[in-house]
């Protein structure tokens, strides 16, 4: 029965399950064991006005602290810990993870805190580290590295103090996620079973990321992202299978290539640029015989879809679904879409939510609507599925 109830007790959130304890000699015995530690001003009761920042510093400085010398370490899973709106950082206490405390810690998830851990920080159970806007020293980050050998999944998030990321021979490291770490300038992999990557960041950081053969999915978020992808990808990682781009701005035009994608199953791409010609997208489908599924998601301003470029018919036979946020009126946008809807067998689906719209967005609204009943609607194959959302009518009946 003392075990049942405990088990109860190790499904509570942190704050309840410390209140418990306060009550019973045997869940203040099982509060030493508890699993997941989720430390924030919310679980600690101090998202209110309750005190100063100085004093909530403190406070909740103390009662981390408290908390984590009073804990066995054992059967511990998961801690988490944020303190994104204090004054000063918070200083975690890597020496309450040494000693074979933090053995069974598997996830661990920091924010907004310093985190300096020596090679006495033993985390050989750990598969999944986050940090975000986390002060960590390069020489950490390796003492770190030496004792975590079951790591799986590494997420960095606006860690401006690294320079340099260097990844050792982690066996098991199959995910990299680095976003918005602004001093970053090198990132380099020795992981040999990495097949997924995530980055965020300037074109100007170099990525040494070892044998990119296995990489099968890639996420990246840069200037001229889909000109990158075209001209550099296919020869650097040739056996994508999932590619995700994100333009904040695409300067140039997608250009033809023989190079190709040849397991490329899914494409998503968010691009904006207000002289960019999305028909030049086609140059993807074009190097991608394997692509099932391609999800656009576009913000240009509006031009008036007449005199339409037809481009050469090319049989997309693997090509499914397709669906297209934000559509809009754009010319290449529509001619892009007709070319799809001649070239494939695909579902296609112009969706949103709705949402609280500016009037000028429900005029652009409506113009799209009418730019897919003009030019799109009459060449949709009796096979393929069109699915259009609209603003709904009873929450912007004025238009």
């Amino acid at each position: 029965m003392q075990d049942i109830w405990w088990h109860i007790h190790s499904l509570m959130p942190v704050r309840y399950a410390a209140q418990v304890a306060c009550m019973s000699q045997d869940f203040r015995h099982s509060w030493r064991y508890h699993p997941n530690l989720t430390f924030s001003e919310e679980t600690l009761g101090l998202n209110g006005n309750v005190c100063g920042k100085d004093d909530k510093t403190r406070y909740f400085t103390d009662r981390v602290d408290n908390i984590l010398k009073k804990h066995s370490g054992i059967g511990m899973e998961e801690l988490n810990l944020s303190v994104s709106s204090m004054n000063e950082k918070y200083n975690f206490p890597c020496t309450l993870l040494s000693g074979g405390v933090g053995d069974s810690l598997r996830r661990l998830v920091l924010v907004a805190c310093d985190f300096y851990p020596t090679e006495s920080c033993c985390l050989r159970s750990l598969t999944r580290l986050k940090l975000y806007a986390v002060h960590i020293l390069e020489d950490n980050l390796m003492c770190l590295f030496s004792n975590t050998c079951a790591l799986e999944w590494l997420e960095l998030r606006q860690c401006n103090s690294i320079i340099h990321l260097k990844i050792p021979c982690l066996q098991k490291l199959s995910y990299l996620g680095v976003s918005f770490c602004f001093g970053l300038q090198l990132i380099e992999s020795k992981a040999p079973n990495l097949c997924s990557f995530s980055f965020a960041g300037g074109r100007r950081v170099q990525l040494s990321l070892g044998d990119t053969l296995r990489i099968k999915k890639l996420n990246r978020s840069c200037i001229n992202a889909a000109l990158y992808a075209r001209t550099e990808l296919p020869s650097s990682m040739p056996n994508l299978e999932t590619l995700t781009l994100c333009s904040d701005g695409e300067r140039l035009n997608t250009p033809m290539m023989p190079s190709r994608f040849l397991h490329l199953r899914f494409l998503c791409i968010t691009i904006c640029g207000v002289a960019y010609d999305l028909l030049s997208l086609v140059s993807f489908f074009h190097a991608s015989p394997s692509l099932e599924t391609f999800i656009l998601s576009v913000s240009q301003h509006p031009s008036y879809p007449s005199g339409l470029r037809m481009m050469h018919e090319h049989q997309y036979d693997k090509l499914k679904s397709v669906q297209i946020i934000n559509f809009s009126s754009n010319k290449s946008l529509v001619e892009l879409t007709c070319h799809i809807l001649k070239s494939a067998t695909c579902s296609v689906s112009k969706s949103g939510k709705c949402l609280l719209m500016r009037t000028e967005a429900l005029v652009e609204a409506r113009r799209a609507a009418l730019a897919i009943q003009t030019y799109i609607q009459s060449k949709v194959p009796s096979a393929v599925e069109l699915n259009v959302l609209e603003p709904c009518s009873q929450c912007h009946a004025e238009l």
